[in-house]
Order: structure tokens, then C-alpha cells, then sequence
């Protein structure tokens, strides 16, 4: 779980473009981002497990 107030900070407009971060919304992790789900990959794959995302299904084999 990330720290509240690394969240907060995150949610303000930076002050310089570049100084922006990717961060997920769900639980507000850093690292292991994923652009294109906007989330990291714990969250991803947790929703992809309870079929919440649309088109992605958790390989088992």
C-alpha cells in the first residue's frame, strides 16, 4: 500500500510537466505501471481475474 500522502501529491498538477508520475488509482503503486490499463500489474491482474476487464482473460493452462 502506498503512503497517503505520495498519493495526495500525485493527485496535484505538478508544477513542471516532466515531474509528472504514473501511479495506480486503485491502490496507488508506482512502480510496475501499466499505461495502457492505467493501473499496476497487481491490480490488473486481480480485476483480470474477476473478468472486470473487458477482453482480458487470466491464462491458465
Amino acid at each position: 500500500m502506498a503512503k497517503t500522502s505520495m498519493r495526495i501529491k500525485t493527485q496535484r498538477p505538478p508544477k513542471f510537466k516532466v515531474r509528472q508520475s504514473n501511479r495506480c488509482p486503485l491502490c496507488g503503486r508506482p512502480r510496475a505501471y501499466y499505461r495502457r490499463f492505467r493501473m499496476c500489474r497487481l491490480c490488473l491482474r486481480d480485476n483480470a481475474l474477476r473478468g472486470q476487464i473487458p477482453g482480458i482473460r487470466k491464462a491458465s493452462w
